[in-house]
Formats: C-alpha cells, sequence, structure tokens
C-alpha cells in the first residue's frame, strides 16, 4: 500500500495575542501581514494546519536578522523539531521583539520542513512603524 503525503496550509499569519506555551489554545490572530511594526512584546508568525502526517518529524527554523547575543556575536537561527501529534493538527511557529529594538529590525524567515522539504516559509519584515506606513504608502501608489 502507498504511503499517502502529508497535505499542509497556511491558514494564518501576521501579529498575532500574546502566546503562551504553557496555554494548549494557540494565539488568536490579530493582523494578517507580513510587516511587522518593532515593538517590545509583539507577537508574529504563523499557524500551519497538517494533515495525514502523525507521527512525522517537522523541523522548525526561526532565521533572525544578524541579532547579536550577549557576547556580540550574531546569533544562530533558532532551530526545533516536534513529531505531528494527529491527522488533523495546527501549530504555531512565531517569535516576539524584545529590548534592544534597533538590532532586532530586519527580515525575520520562518519555516517548517518534514521529509526534508520545506512545507512552510514565511517571511516578516520587522521595522520601525513610520517606516512601515511609508513603505505602504509607496507600495499602494504603485511603486
Amino acid at each position: 500500500m502507498a504511503k499517502s503525503n502529508i497535505q499542509h496550509s497556511i491558514t494564518s499569519f501576521g501579529i498575532y495575542d500574546k502566546w503562551e506555551d504553557t496555554n494548549k489554545s494557540l494565539p488568536k490572530i490579530k493582523e494578517f501581514t507580513v510587516n511587522v511594526p518593532a515593538k517590545i512584546d509583539i507577537e508574529f508568525g504563523f499557524i500551519i494546519n497538517i494533515k495525514k502526517g502523525k507521527g512525522k518529524k517537522i523541523t522548525y527554523c526561526i532565521y533572525h536578522p544578524n541579532i547579536p547575543d550577549d557576547d556580540g556575536k550574531v546569533m544562530p537561527p533558532f532551530i526545533g523539531e516536534m513529531y505531528i501529534r494527529d491527522n488533523n493538527w495546527n501549530f504555531y511557529l512565531g517569535d516576539t521583539i524584545w529590548a534592544p529594538i534597533n538590532n532586532k529590525l530586519g527580515d525575520w524567515r520562518m519555516t517548517i520542513t518534514c521529509e526534508n522539504k520545506i512545507i512552510a516559509d514565511k517571511t516578516f519584515r520587522v521595522d520601525e512603524p513610520n517606516e512601515l506606513l511609508e513603505a505602504s504608502f509607496w507600495k499602494r501608489a504603485g511603486y
């Protein structure tokens, strides 16, 4: 009998309510966007739904925009693994901004891999709120 391929889709992405890993429920979406204002403790990321994948392992990765650690060295990407818990599974991958804000600006890429294939890939642009407003103005103007 042939193995069935997992089915996956990003169901929401953007800015969320504060997520707590001790709570079983996923955070609620506040705004669908890939442009995130640089504010302390803002929660952003995406929720993926995976079907027909129970027992398979996913690897998630968050690539930060060259944020230095306490020793001044660039932090490596944050990588983790998890097993898919059932055949209709929702998973939240996200992060927040912490002080100081100025070294958190830039692109934050988040990926999820299963069976050596990227099944979810989203890049968020973290920028000063005024910069995001100006960029959206020019985008609406056709530039």
